[in-house]
């Protein structure tokens, strides 16, 4: 059980057969509400059970933080099925405050309280809401700054980039005119 026990500590999760981890659950729950008092005593008490030195560790530094103010219920056990070729029935075993998909919205995330009544609002609510709505109007007329400048600089290279196009374009047609031209010579010189 002891080695059991550190992997869970370590790692926070295991899987498991469905009969070690209801009996892990039994070892692991009382050495994790020992850990919850850090004393020299609770310390060697809980390395008596578990028998390393990391793992106590784990447990009395990051462990015992979470769990502190958790009544017992430390762990959860959630069924998988049964494990091809001997057919046993098969259970993670996991630290309930580690599994983040799990917890209620509450503790993972505060959620705001929306209503409807617009028109109720404190006077200090108010005056922050003016606030940020003058600093909202500042941000949307420099977005709007920023973008007329960008669409004239872009009209502008684009009426740079015609016109270079356009003296690019007459200068390949008087090229070309010039080697006819020159073609037309040497035919003439052939001729005579």
């Amino acid at each position: 059980m002891a080695n059991l026990a550190n992997a869970l500590i370590l790692n926070k999760r295991i899987k498991t057969t469905t009969p070690k981890a209801k009996a892990l659950r039994q070892y692991v729950e009382p050495i994790i509400t020992k850990s919850k008092t850090d004393s020299t005593h609770s310390r060697r008490e809980v390395f008596r059970r578990l028998e390393d030195k990391y793992a106590v560790n784990e447990l009395f530094r990051e462990v015992s933080e979470k769990v502190a103010d958790r009544p017992g219920g430390y762990t959860r056990i959630l069924k998988i099925g049964n494990r091809e070729g001997d057919n046993a029935d098969m259970s993670i075993i996991e630290l309930v405050d580690y599994n983040e998909n799990m917890q209620s919205p509450s503790k993972t995330q505060k959620t705001s309280r929306r209503t409807r009544r617009a028109g109720r609002r404190r006077k200090s609510s108010s005056s922050q809401t003016a606030s940020q709505a003058e600093e909202s109007q500042e941000s949307q007329t420099e977005e709007a700054d920023s973008q007329e400048v960008s669409s004239e600089s872009t009209e502008a290279a684009e009426g740079k980039k015609a016109e270079s196009d356009n003296q690019t374009g007459s200068e390949s047609s008087s090229d070309d005119q010039q080697e006819g031209n020159d073609q037309g010579n040497t035919e003439q010189q052939k001729n005579d």
